[in-house]
């Protein structure tokens, strides 16, 4: 199962933090501090693979990629392949969000938090991987859009 998705930049600074458990907006800080406390410690030849026990409990390993200024982040348990994961990131960013943004950069993050949202809630719901295929999950999107353009102009993909 996946735990949580997180993007930050380099600085540390949280961009999106998306947890599937319950946890209080304070623990969810710490724990967004600790993993970057990680990543910015790590030279850039090593895996992209952590064990990450002493953060997120027993049975959790966090796989991230570093894109321009922004960290992509998985938590997960043994029950998810640590590739298959990598490559959920790979689609989130170059196959997704590079759609919809067209070189996609920290302030689109910033500043379409809504839709960033329902893009990670096409794909992964309670923890689970729902879809692959980025062309199914703009299909969505672009239908969501369609049903919320009076409610906000912000969802529209060029």
């Amino acid at each position: 199962m996946i735990k949580a998705v997180m993007v930050m930049n380099t600085q540390g600074k949280p961009r999106l933090a998306k947890f599937f458990d319950f946890l209080p907006v304070e623990k969810q800080q710490e724990l967004i501090r600790r993993v970057f406390g990680v990543l910015c410690s790590r030279p850039e030849n090593v895996s992209n693979f952590i064990e990450a026990e002493s953060i997120f409990g027993p049975d959790s390993r966090l796989v991230y990629n570093h894109f321009a200024t922004l960290y992509f982040v998985v938590v997960f348990d043994s029950s998810e392949n640590e590739l298959a994961m990598l490559d959920l990131i790979q689609l989130l960013v170059q196959q997704t969000l590079e759609r919809c943004f067209k070189n996609v950069c920290e302030l689109d993050i910033v500043f379409n938090y809504s839709k960033i949202h329902t893009i990670l809630d096409e794909i992964i719901l309670g923890g689970q991987v729902l879809e692959t295929r980025s062309t199914e999950i703009m299909r969505a999107v672009e239908e969501i859009s369609k049903c919320s353009l009076s409610l906000s102009p912000l969802f529209v993909c060029v």
